[in-house]
């Protein structure tokens, strides 16, 4: 479990932003400054130096693969999430448009897999995109519904990272066991480490997208599952790495940490989620207390345990942030690639909810590391800011 010790001034900084980044783990650096001081040969290279750099670079793979219960010639190195998403579908698109050009995704997907959609539509594919209830949850039957003899993709995401709506991926296997010829994709980025694994690596799915900044690691690398016998088209050409299907000299420094950072993540899972939950639970009993407050997630087992979306009527999700920072607590507003352009959650809009509570959304994200006294600490804080809000908006 990683310890932090950020100190601002003589208060110590709690960091609610995991679903953005997290902190890569002390021995997890360690093992990229190793491999980056000691192991710094090319993979590719034929002398001594380079075959070393090879080895680790198969042990760091199959490591992956033990981990996830599948073979190591299924596990392809990526640079993160974004690459594997774009990689996954447009792979799919090219490889396999002679059988059809019809896509099935969410609504509520990641703009990774969204905008890699819409870039498609613009070549000429067809895009379902399945609506969500008031949970952010698909429909089975939507699904059933909107399959067509041309599909050859179904993208869902595992775990969603604005609210932490966990879909329905065991069913939509099975609804998918009928239809072999379909690429069924799952982008696991914030699914990894919170105890729905059979779910994510269920026989029936085909490809699965993972980014090591989500679970301590270093930025910059990830890697996808691609099952045995599934073909996608590459998407980088070059010097035919990765069996010529992601060419590029391998991040070895960070692909080994990688591997660790995910044995570290998977070990004891079961207790880690569980004290997640229970610090979730913590601040979301406290803040759906309050009359403005407005929840979009929930503590159950449709949602994961470490995502809590929550609104305050009248006040702007922008505000809420700084007005945390300022105590030296960090949340986010819903997702970190569209905080900055201030945009109203794309999965609360497609939940049909009103802009004016959507643009007061705020994201708590959790990790094993954060504990029970930072919820107290936060649920203080909180106590404060919404008298000082409620001061402001006395009409809201």
């Amino acid at each position: 479990m990683i310890k932090r010790d950020f100190k601002l001034g003589m208060r110590k900084m709690i960091y609610f932003d995991n679903s953005a980044t997290t902190q890569v783990d002390k021995t997890v650096l360690e093992t990229y400054q190793k491999v980056s001081n000691q192991i710094w040969g090319n993979p590719s290279s034929l002398h001594n130096m380079g075959e070393t750099a090879f080895n680790l670079l198969e042990q760091s793979r199959k490591q992956i693969a033990d981990l996830l219960n599948v073979q190591p010639h299924e596990i392809f190195f990526t640079s993160g999430g974004t690459e594997g998403d774009n990689w996954v579908i447009k792979g799919t698109a090219i490889e396999k448009r002679a059988y059809g050009k019809h896509l099935i995704t969410t609504t509520v997907e990641h703009p990774a897999v969204q905008n890699t959609m819409a870039q498609l539509e613009q070549l000429g594919f067809d895009v379902t995109y399945l609506p969500v209830d008031d949970e952010g949850r698909i429909s089975i039957q939507d699904l059933k519904d909107a399959i067509r003899p041309d599909t050859i993709l179904v993208s869902i995401m595992a775990v969603n990272n604005e609210i932490g709506t966990v879909q329905p991926l065991t069913e939509v296997a099975e609804v998918l066991k009928d239809y072999p010829k379909i690429h069924f994709h799952v982008d696991a980025v914030q699914g990894i480490g919170k105890g729905i694994q059979s779910a994510i690596m269920n026989d029936r799915v085909d490809f699965v997208t993972f980014s090591g900044h989500k679970f301590h690691a270093p930025r910059g690398v990830g890697f996808i599952y691609a099952r045995q016998g599934r073909r996608i088209a590459p998407l980088m050409t070059g010097g035919g790495q990765e069996k010529n299907l992601r060419s590029g000299t391998e991040n070895l420094p960070a692909i080994a940490a990688m591997a660790k950072a995910l044995r570290l993540l998977l070990t004891d899972e079961k207790q880690k989620v569980a004290h997640q939950a229970q610090v979730k639970q913590a601040i979301y009993d406290h803040v759906t207390s309050f009359d403005k407050v407005v929840a979009f997630s929930k503590c159950d087992a449709g949602f994961a345990p470490h995502i809590l979306c929550f609104a305050i009527k009248g006040v702007r999700g922008e505000t809420i942030v700084h007005a945390f920072e300022s105590h030296d607590i960090y949340i986010s507003t819903t997702s970190a690639c569209s905080s900055k352009k201030q945009q109203a959650s794309s999965t609360l809009t497609a939940m049909n909810v009103d802009q004016q509570i959507s643009t007061s959304a705020v994201r708590v994200s959790l990790d094993s590391a954060n504990t029970m006294e930072e919820a107290e600490r936060f649920n203080k804080v909180f106590d404060q800011l919404y008298q000082d809000f409620s001061k402001i908006n006395q009409n809201a």
